[in-house]
């Protein structure tokens, strides 16, 4: 694991929870958001890749990761951004550059719409930050009463069946166990329970207000750089949300990557890394 993952965050309290963050490297800011049920490990290969010429935060939402994993926390949307608001603002950071992935993608724009002149540039990669029209079967069978609490909590069943419909080429044992790694115990899979809880299909869910706010405010970036990077077989955020953002921001740099899955970064990091250096250098550096 510390082989893979040679990092030690700091742990910084936020909102009387103390969350995780690598914090790797010197420059323009970076910030990496990962979502459901994955943490910060996921971009261990982009924050050594990225440490050499920017300063790389990797923030473990609360309950992922090393974060705390507190069992009596709504972690609803909103949460997660107040707890992403209060972690840069006690670390200064006043400008950055957000790099996101699935729920990442929600809680990162919910930031970004709060404080868009904080924002230096966009990397959208397999996310939403948008009411999405369904909900594949496989999911929303993980929020079912009971059911759904067993499958996921007890049985880990959504974060192991996600190595193998997430990728489209099979993962090493360790980086399996890598994924695993925080998420050992029913104790510690509160929060990729929360997290299926939590999307929100209508509006008598209690995060489709916060959702439908992110939603109004995207127009405002429609000068910001934007980096669109998508693993073209995903089974969740398909093709049709891609198309959904290239809508909403004309200006995207696109890049869709037929063969790879919803964890793209598995699947096509080393097609991507040269991307995002490449978006950052013309973008974020003066």
């Amino acid at each position: 694991m510390a082989q893979l993952f040679p990092y030690v965050p700091r742990r910084i309290e936020v909102n009387g929870h103390c969350l995780a963050v690598v914090d790797e490297g010197q420059g323009e800011v970076v910030v990496l958001l990962h979502g459901n049920p994955t943490w910060s490990f996921m971009y261990r290969n982009l924050i050594s890749t990225l440490r050499e010429k920017y300063r790389v935060l990797a923030v473990d939402h609360l309950g992922c990761g090393n974060s705390d994993k507190p069992q009596d926390y709504p972690y609803r949307l909103a949460d997660h951004i107040d707890n992403l608001e209060g972690l840069l603002d006690k670390m200064g950071i006043t400008r950055a550059t957000l790099i996101m992935h699935d729920w990442g993608g929600a809680i990162g724009m919910g930031y970004a719409v709060r404080h868009p002149r904080h924002i230096a540039g966009l990397v959208l990669c397999n996310t939403a930050a948008f009411p999405a029209p369904r909900m594949p079967l496989r999911i929303r069978l993980c929020r079912l009463p009971l059911l759904g609490t067993l499958a996921v909590r007890g049985l880990n069943l959504f974060a192991r069946a996600a190595l193998f419909m997430a990728v489209r080429k099979p993962m090493a044992a360790a980086v399996k166990h890598g994924f695993w790694a925080p998420y050992d115990s029913w104790h510690n899979r509160v929060a990729v329970l929360r997290f299926v809880q939590d999307i929100p299909m209508g509006p008598r869910h209690p995060s489709w207000s916060t959702l439908v706010m992110i939603e109004r405010g995207l127009n405002q970036f429609r000068q910001t750089p934007v980096l669109l990077a998508w693993g073209g077989k995903d089974f969740c955020f398909n093709r049709d949300f891609l198309a959904q953002w290239q809508k909403i921001y004309p200006q995207a740099e696109r890049h869709c990557f037929d063969q790879a899955g919803h964890y793209v970064f598995e699947d096509a990091h080393l097609a991507i890394e040269p991307l995002i250096l490449d978006f950052l250098h013309r973008h974020t550096e003066t």
